[in-house]
């Protein structure tokens, strides 16, 4: 509903089936000095015509990125998405949908959250996937869980270059249950393996690598591997881009042992950086570490194609001290927007966006390091990002390109990476948007 009134009858209504005789009365547990007392500092009640003539003020002073030639990334990224997945996906059968507790009415959704895994699974090269996950942040932090509980061990080795959002949601996670973590250097854009391997010992669960990296950079996964091997047997863990799949190594052919990242790419709209959706996919020999649940196929008593909750090891199904993860559910509309814009693609359909942001990211790359005083951070391989130190201060130059609806990419100084400008390239990027950015970029170095 677009309006719910709230008058004073029917609050009154409210309180008299409660058993109270105001508002105050629901407060009585509530200490006095806790309880504001001043009339909030609210502005007179708005007609309805007046509200939405407000908000629709309001919302015309954002700027969507049809309207601006951005390069942002950093995690989120604006890729191109077929009209029908929106239309699919407002159906009222999948968009009011909740979530599929009662298996045996709920077979269309268990049947998309199924082929959805079974899309992850082929994606990564891994043996099976849960139903998904919030964001690829929780989704990294839940896989260094399960390798702590698979290994009774409490040490993380994460490569320095993981996304920095991603290590403060990891620190979240872990530090009520005392897994300890260590953050190894880089060199020359992507992780010091030596260092990486010099960091793991005897109590290590995990090694936790991106690719690419949060530079853009793309790392050596199968170094890595045979690095971490060299210090014993702890797990793997490979955060990774699902579109770079469709090009690069997936984590099960380097031997991975889970594999996560952020699935926002695949279907999804950056909005305002939200709502994402994590996935997380394993061997089969860890199902039973997973968190969140998974839905399975089998037969009914028909003989029919049916669809279950396989696993669903939560707080909310089992008993406390042997749940996997107190995650509630998982992002499932989003998930749906992945099955939808992955079917309508197929595999030469990814692979074509995939080879589209890597030429044209490495056009623009080149482009740019022609001009004065722009030069990439690093001579590393990268995928559809990548970093660039510039003699003019990021945030000068994001300033003066947004009043030409320019955003040239995350000014990288708030995560310790001084005079850098990191910039994404998707293939809906044309070559006069391309070229807009550079010109831009020459006029600003130019004064």
């Amino acid at each position: 509903m677009p309006f719910i009134s709230n008058t004073d009858k029917e609050r009154q209504e409210m309180l008299q089936a409660i058993g109270v005789k105001n508002f105050h009365d629901l407060l009585v547990n509530i200490p006095e000095e806790f309880l504001y007392k001043e009339l909030c500092c609210l502005e007179p009640g708005y007609s309805e015509l007046e509200i939405t003539r407000k908000i629709k003020s309001l919302a015309a002073r954002n700027l969507s990125l049809e309207q601006v030639n951005s390069f942002l990334g950093g995690g989120i990224y604006d890729h191109f998405i077929p009209a029908a997945v929106d239309h699919i996906i407002q159906r009222p059968e999948f968009h009011s949908a909740y979530t599929p507790y009662q298996a045996e009415v709920s077979q269309g959704t268990l049947q998309y959250i199924y082929e959805y895994q079974t899309m992850i699974c082929d994606l990564t090269g891994m043996e099976i996937s849960n139903a998904g996950m919030y964001d690829g942040a929780s989704a990294t932090a839940e896989a260094i869980l399960m390798a702590a509980r698979k290994t009774g061990k409490y040490r993380a080795v994460l490569s320095g270059l993981i996304n920095p959002c991603y290590r403060d949601v990891i620190r979240s996670y872990t530090e009520g249950i005392g897994i300890e973590l260590v953050y190894s250097s880089a060199r020359d854009g992507v992780t010091d393996y030596i260092n990486l391997r010099d960091l793991c010992n005897s109590s290590t669960a995990c090694v936790v690598v991106q690719s690419p990296n949060f530079l853009g950079y793309i790392e050596d996964m199968e170094k890595v591997r045979d690095t971490v091997r060299e210090k014993g047997s702890p797990l793997f863990i490979a955060v990774v881009d699902p579109i770079s799949l469709a090009i690069l190594k997936p984590p099960g052919t380097y031997a991975a042992d889970i594999a996560v990242g952020e699935g926002q790419a695949l279907g999804n709209f950056p909005n305002y950086g939200g709502p994402l959706f994590g996935f997380l996919a394993t061997r089969m020999e860890l199902a039973r570490t997973m968190p969140g649940r998974i839905v399975g196929a089998t037969v009914d008593v028909e003989g029919k194609r049916a669809y279950a909750l396989t696993l669903q090891a939560r707080e909310q199904h089992i008993r406390r001290e042997k749940a996997t993860s107190n995650i509630c559910s998982n992002q499932a509309l989003c998930n749906l927007a992945a099955t939808v814009y992955l079917s309508l693609l197929g595999k030469r359909g990814l692979q074509e966006v995939a080879r589209q942001c890597l030429s044209k990211a490495h056009y623009l790359a080149g482009r740019i390091t022609q001009l004065k005083g722009f030069q990439m951070v690093a001579t590393a391989p990268f995928f559809k990002e990548f970093a660039i130190s510039t003699t003019i201060s990021p945030g000068i130059i994001i300033k003066k390109l947004k009043e030409r609806k320019i955003f040239p990419g995350i000014d990288l100084e708030r995560f310790g990476f001084n005079r850098t400008l990191l910039i994404a390239v998707t293939e809906k990027k044309r070559k006069t948007d391309l070229d807009e950015l550079v010109s831009a970029l020459q006029e600003v170095q130019n004064g």
